[in-house]
């Protein structure tokens, strides 16, 4: 598949932005689950030269699918915003408990990537937001399959969780670029919100 054309322009475009948290670019990568999110964020980060990752299913547990916000202030937005380091306490699903801390640079460019990125909470401290626009029930389809039936209960409730967010707090609407991919590559096109949104900073 070839993905460097559209992806390097944009790396480019996210490279050269104003800094949006502290000294850092923070951009949000968000779709319904199973809708490639990691996959595309994955490539993204390698075209954006010393960009850092950041997945949400490490803040994210069992008992709080999306009641991570405060989690991720603390451990990461602050200290990104004082252009330090973060360190967080990423989640062990297998385990059921948080580990060891683990680091996370204040890049140039720091991709947050998960259900919920685009979150309102979050999206004053965005320099972007991605949506990967495959809609919910061929996203959700893609994702029971790449789990298997062992991850079959947890996928029930999963979905329910997730239309409940999304209904609650979307983030589409709120989206600069929306991804599409097709059997040649990532097809960009701007989102709802478009590319020359002002600024909506946190504490405004």
């Amino acid at each position: 598949m070839t993905t460097t054309g559209p992806l390097v322009r944009l790396a480019q475009e996210l490279a050269a932005l104003p800094p949006s948290c502290g000294p850092v670019r923070l951009v949000g990568v968000d779709g319904h689950a199973g809708s490639g999110k990691s996959t595309f964020t994955e490539r993204l980060a390698v075209l954006c030269e010393g960009a850092a990752v950041l997945h949400l299913d490490d803040l994210a547990s069992h008992q709080e699918l999306f009641d991570w916000t405060a989690r991720l202030r603390e451990q990461v937005l602050l200290p990104l915003e004082r252009g330090r380091s973060a360190r967080y306490l990423p989640y062990d699903w297998d385990a059921r408990r948080f580990g060891p801390a683990r680091e996370l640079p204040a890049a140039p460019v720091v991709l947050i990537e998960g259900v919920g990125a685009g979150r309102a909470a979050l999206r004053p401290w965005l320099a972007r937001l991605l949506w990967l626009d495959l809609g919910r029930e061929e996203s959700w389809r893609r994702g029971m399959r790449r789990d298997g039936a062992v991850q079959a209960s947890f996928w029930q409730g999963w979905t329910a969780a997730e239309e409940r967010h999304f209904a609650e707090d979307p983030s589409r609407p709120f989206a600069d670029v929306l991804v599409r991919q097709t059997s040649e590559g990532y097809v960009l096109e701007p989102g709802p919100r478009g590319p020359d949104r002002g600024p909506d900073r946190h504490g405004a």
